[in-house]
């Protein structure tokens, strides 16, 4: 063999085994990183097979500690923002055991809400020139059915109790609803006719008896009483209002003011909501209450902290919201009824949606 074959073997050999080296310490980079987590006490996230109506199952199942309570078979879904392979992917657990082992889905997802069996998804998708954001309808299964492009960072997503009609908003200009200067696009589709109403900006909206119009109206924050009515928040001439909508007729009626991100009881007889509370700081002003619609009038809950979120109601007792952890944001949890105190109910998790 002539020196310059010798040389290339050399050569050759010298490659093969700098990449087993490098593939040994990326590997054992990898174990030492998932057990660092898992000792911080970082979730446990496992691949597995996640669907939006749960396994048939009878009975009432005693919830585990610091677990709001649940049925048998209902999962709780949200997006997981622990570091690793699973970070953004639609994860589940049971509605028992919110902080349990996780089972990915494969699905990513930015803003997340599920019912009657179909989810809405606002998504990431990574470009050659920038990234852009698409609404994707999930059937029970989680396979796409229909995707719609989105003309700004998603923000808020809900789906109806049927799970008939679906609903976000994007952040247009701007991505913090603290300040003012920010807008935004709220678009409600029929999944069963595949009518997409594009802004609600076009509907028709009546302030005390009469026909309103502003070039500055945004709406955020939809949350569904049924497939043809819903609340959410309107902003205009520098307040927020809620709004009741009607999808036939294509009007929002306002109801009350200083109401941001509502979100309607299993009952359809509260709302519970963020309220900006002008003695708090400018960039953190809100605190979550609730307000009974047959009445108006409003409970403070127990949660003291900033939260920037559009609750979610666990059960007819219990809401659950993100505020800013560790992995990017934790879900928290809180009575309904202004007493208790809030607890943690997992790590690294937003945008949840009770299934089953």
């Amino acid at each position: 063999m002539s020196i310059r074959a010798r040389l290339a073997v050399l050569v050759a050999v010298v490659v093969v085994l700098a990449g087993v080296a490098t593939a040994a310490v990326v590997h054992a980079s990898g174990r030492a990183a998932r057990r660092d987590d898992q000792q911080a006490g970082g979730p446990v996230i496992r691949p597995g097979r996640v669907v939006l109506t749960a396994a048939a199952g009878a009975g009432t199942t005693a919830p585990a500690s610091g677990a709001a309570s649940a049925t048998a078979g209902e999962r709780l879904v949200f997006r997981s923002t622990a570091w690793g392979p699973h970070r953004d992917e639609l994860v589940s657990v049971p509605a028992a055991d919110p902080a349990g082992p996780r089972t990915a889905s494969g699905v990513r997802c930015l803003r997340f809400h599920a019912a009657g069996g179909t989810g809405i998804c606002l998504r990431r998708v990574p470009g050659v020139v920038g990234e852009s954001y698409r609404a994707v309808v999930l059937g029970a299964d989680l396979r796409e059915r229909r995707d719609y492009p989105l003309g700004g960072i998603p923000t808020r997503a809900r789906v109806s109790p049927s799970g008939r009609m679906a609903a976000w908003t994007v952040f247009v200009s701007g991505d913090s609803y603290a300040g003012t200067a920010f807008s935004t696009r709220t678009s409600i589709l029929d999944t069963r006719t595949w009518r997409l109403d594009d802004t609600l900006e076009d509907y028709r909206i009546v302030r005390d008896g009469r026909t309103y119009r502003s070039p500055d109206a945004n709406y955020w924050g939809v949350t569904f009483a049924d497939d043809t009515h819903f609340y959410a928040t309107l902003a205009t001439g520098g307040q927020t209002y809620l709004v009741r909508g009607d999808v036939a007729a294509r009007t929002v009626t306002t109801l009350r003011a200083n109401v941001e991100c509502p979100s309607l009881s299993p009952d359809g007889t509260r709302l519970a909501f963020k309220k900006r509370v002008a003695s708090l700081p400018v960039d953190a002003p809100w605190r979550l209450t609730v307000l009974d619609l047959r009445t108006m009038r409003e409970t403070a809950l127990a949660e003291q902290r900033n939260v920037d979120d559009q609750a979610l109601w666990l059960d007819a007792r219990t809401l659950a919201y993100a505020l800013p952890g560790d992995y990017g944001s934790d879900l928290w949890a809180v009575p309904a009824d202004g007493g208790g105190s809030p607890r943690r109910l997992t790590t690294a998790a937003l945008a949840p949606a009770v299934v089953g």
